[in-house]
């Protein structure tokens, strides 16, 4: 009964959408008016030069053919949609390519340079650094940021590609899900954030486990009814766990590696520059103003950590952070920018205190993650990322909105405890030394981690998948 209701309510939503939608329809000269006005507020910065061509493309009345979306919910999912995209330009010249970024601005998109894709919507960094689903206080603070106004101004976008023969590569969980879905377009569905590794390892006595097991994947039963949907011409998971778990329900699920391996690299010739050093990477994640949070919690814990050899810091931020304002936390624990002092590795500045170098770099993160021996990580796909590479990491979760401990928690088992969940600082401080000092035991803790994320080559594999299924 529980269920039915949730499959009405989306029903009802859609319903509601689409009288929405038809109200505004018939005041068309004004509907189509504001939708320009409004395509035209979202466009990237930088792009004044090419206004004339960018609003032809986004004009829902133009004959430009709009023949692919991609919808995505999160920082995560923008970097898989991005890589993906690159390779459809290069496969299918001759069709048009927009995203929908959800979630925040979408930077990552904006190093893709073609004639034929464009970013659309509205576009928002929210109080959280994303929607929220992990704290009440988040939620109701992009709420009142405009959240659920924008998401519906983006949902009657989506709502007009049917008329275009557009179809739809959703990237995430529920919401790019069910705006493929009701778009009444065909679409595929790569669905990143769960696995089902998550409630099937471990001791199992959570409440959400038992949830999980009664319904035999992570996946929620309103989720797996649009998965079922006819227009779903590809789904695609992260896992083979997770795949075949769904495969038993008579979803058509198809595992085909994980595509969040292929766009960090494997090696790097410059790590002979700083091979002497003892190697950590700190990955604070890309949600602002949390991120600083765990910044501050990390350079806490470093001022009482001492080696008998010299320490390198790797700190790789992220496209949208504010280097003045990381700089003045790293001028707080007493870190004094250096001049001279270069390492050749690319970085951005080097700080020093004593035994321990800080190098920052923005957008450095593909280039210094296989530099490391040890991640200090409270991020969500740059850690999985990390394990994939065989370089074990501690988290020391903070009061959230995003990373708090319920999310360390499962992220830990989803790795196999390449990632270890560390309740204080002294704990934190004392498996750092362990790991640092004893390569036995990161190569112990690695192991699990980078057999679950399994090798790259995946993104290659999805488009050739989506175009035999989807765009053929």
């Amino acid at each position: 009964m529980k269920y039915t209701n949730r499959y009405s309510k989306l029903l009802i939503l859609q319903r509601i959408s689409e009288n929405i939608l038809v109200g505004l329809k018939k005041a068309a000269p004004r509907f189509e008016l504001g939708i320009k006005d409004l395509q035209s507020s979202a466009l990237p910065l930088g792009h004044a030069a090419e206004k004339d061509s960018i609003e032809s493309f986004y004009d829902l009345n133009s004959k430009v053919s709009h023949s692919l979306l991609f919808i995505c919910n999160g920082h995560g999912e923008d970097v898989i949609a991005s890589e993906i995209i690159k390779r459809l330009l290069k496969k299918i010249r001759n069709k048009n390519i927009e995203v929908l970024p959800l979630v925040g601005n979408g930077d990552v998109f904006n190093s893709i340079k073609s004639n034929n894709f464009r970013k659309i919507g509205y576009l928002k960094e929210l109080p959280s650094g994303g929607f929220s689903n992990q704290s009440l206080k988040g939620f109701l603070l992009d709420l009142f940021a405009g959240f659920l106004i924008d998401n519906l101004r983006n949902f009657l976008l989506v709502k007009q590609k049917s008329k275009y023969n557009c179809k739809i590569i959703a990237v995430g969980d529920l919401l790019p899900l069910f705006y493929a879905w009701s778009s009444e377009c065909e679409f595929s569905f790569i669905g990143t954030p769960k696995s089902d590794h998550t409630w099937s390892s471990g001791p199992s006595w959570d409440i959400s486990d038992f949830y999980h097991k009664l319904k035999g994947s992570e996946w929620d039963p309103w989720e797996m009814f649009l998965m079922k949907s006819p227009r779903c011409k590809n789904l695609i998971m992260r896992d083979k766990i997770t795949a075949n778990n769904l495969n038993r329900k008579n979803i058509d699920a198809k595992y085909l590696g994980n595509p969040m391996m292929d766009f960090v690299n494997p090696t790097n010739d410059k790590i002979s520059n700083i091979i002497s050093f003892k190697r950590i990477i700190l990955l604070v994640g890309s949600r602002y103003p949390e991120a600083l949070k765990n910044l501050d919690n990390f350079l806490d814990c470093l001022q009482d950590f001492h080696l008998s050899e010299n320490l390198l810091i790797l700190l790789p931020l992220s496209l949208n952070a504010s280097v003045i304002q990381i700089q003045s936390y790293l001028n707080k624990y007493g870190f004094i920018k250096q001049s001279k002092v270069k390492f050749l590795i690319d970085e951005d500045s080097v700080w020093k205190k004593k035994d321990q170098y800080v190098v920052i770099g923005k957008g450095k993160f593909n280039l210094w993650a296989n530099m490391a021996e040890v991640g200090l990580s409270n991020a969500g796909t740059a850690t999985e990322q990390i394990a994939g590479l065989g370089i074990p990491s501690l988290s020391l979760p903070g009061s959230g909105p995003q990373f708090t401990k319920a999310f360390a928690k499962r992220q830990s088992r989803l790795l196999g405890g390449s990632v270890l969940v560390c309740k204080n600082k002294k704990i934190l401080l004392k498996r750092l030394s362990l790991l640092l000092k004893e390569k036995f035991y990161r190569l112990e803790q690695a192991k699990i981690g980078q057999k679950r994320m399994g090798e790259s080559g995946a993104s290659q594999k999805i488009v050739d998948f989506i175009n035999l299924r989807l765009l053929s």
